[in-house]
């Protein structure tokens, strides 16, 4: 799932293609895409792109009269950028939809059959509000506001770093370099940890977030980017399971629970111990929703 640097990196490169361009059509080739009714389609065509905006994990473009488009990858939706004005969608169950420019084509993809992403026309900043899950930035967040939106609930703290009511942006992927980074076990609950440990988490999230944000950021640059993914080389736990720890080389580890997955080094995080047992079993199965779609539309995030 497309997570905050990933999500940075689209607008990063829609910024020369489309800011300040005319949306001259919105081409829809799935009918379960479009999840809503006003504006239709033909309100938001003809008008230009004022700015562009992340509401958590959705891309939105801000359109001229406060309409906006907001486009919501959920686990395998893609854009792709093509130069050519009108190009084609592409075929079979693929294909989502278009959005042209005068610059190029927009174009909406999802990979699998599960069709979760999700585009929304809205109409007003109040009702483009509604699409925000309260989560706060973890990268503008200062340490009380932080500590307050992780010991909100009493969760394991994997949890709630990627509880959108909590956290803006923090998915599997980029929770599990976090944990990494903080030396944290990913099944620690919130209301044990120190305020040592606390600061550490913190100051690993805005680490983590903006070495990736700048990362993706210059390769967004150079080019579009085509091929979005959540397992990358270089992360240091994430989709490595027995492949060694980059800073003390024991195997990574894995526990798999449901729908979601999570990396972890024994060694850096758990103290040696492995996450294995019944009593684990029982705390992820009254901690953790049973599927990724259901924490992502948690709170107002469910529109």
């Amino acid at each position: 799932m497309p997570e905050l640097p990933d999500v940075a990196a689209y607008l990063v490169a829609l910024e020369p293609r489309v800011l300040g361009q005319p949306l001259t059509g919105i081409r829809i080739a799935s009918p379960f895409v479009l999840r809503s009714v006003d504006p239709p389609p033909p309100a938001v065509c003809g008008r230009h792109v004022r700015a562009l905006r992340r509401v958590g994990k959705r891309i939105v473009l801000a359109l001229e009269d406060e309409l906006f488009v907001v486009i919501h990858l959920m686990i395998a939706g893609r854009l792709h950028w093509k130069d050519a004005p009108g190009a084609k969608i592409p075929g079979g169950k693929r294909g989502l939809a278009a959005f042209d420019f005068p610059t190029g084509t927009l174009l909406f993809t999802e990979e699998g059959t599960k069709k979760r992403a999700a585009l929304h026309l809205v109409r007003g900043e109040a009702a483009l509000a509604r699409h925000d899950a309260g989560g706060i930035d973890p990268l503008a967040a200062d340490a009380p506001a932080f500590r307050a939106a992780l010991t909100r609930e009493s969760h394991t703290v994997k949890r709630a770093l990627t509880d959108p009511r909590f956290f803006s942006g923090i998915g599997n992927a980029y929770s599990d370099e976090i944990l990494h980074r903080a030396r944290l076990s990913p099944v620690k609950l919130t209301r044990h940890l120190t305020d040592e440990e606390i600061a550490r988490l913190r100051e690993a999230t805005r680490a983590t977030l903006q070495d990736w944000i700048d990362r993706l950021g210059a390769e967004a640059r150079r080019a579009f980017p085509e091929k979005v993914t959540a397992f990358r080389p270089e992360m240091a736990v994430h989709g490595r399971f027995g492949k060694p720890c980059p800073d003390c080389g024991a195997p990574v580890q894995r526990i798999v629970h449901a729908d979601n997955e999570t990396n972890y080094c024994a060694r850096c995080q758990t103290g040696g111990r492995l996450l294995a047992d019944r009593a684990l079993s029982r705390l992820l199965h009254q901690d953790w929703p049973k599927t990724l779609e259901e924490l992502e539309t948690l709170g107002r995030g469910a529109v």
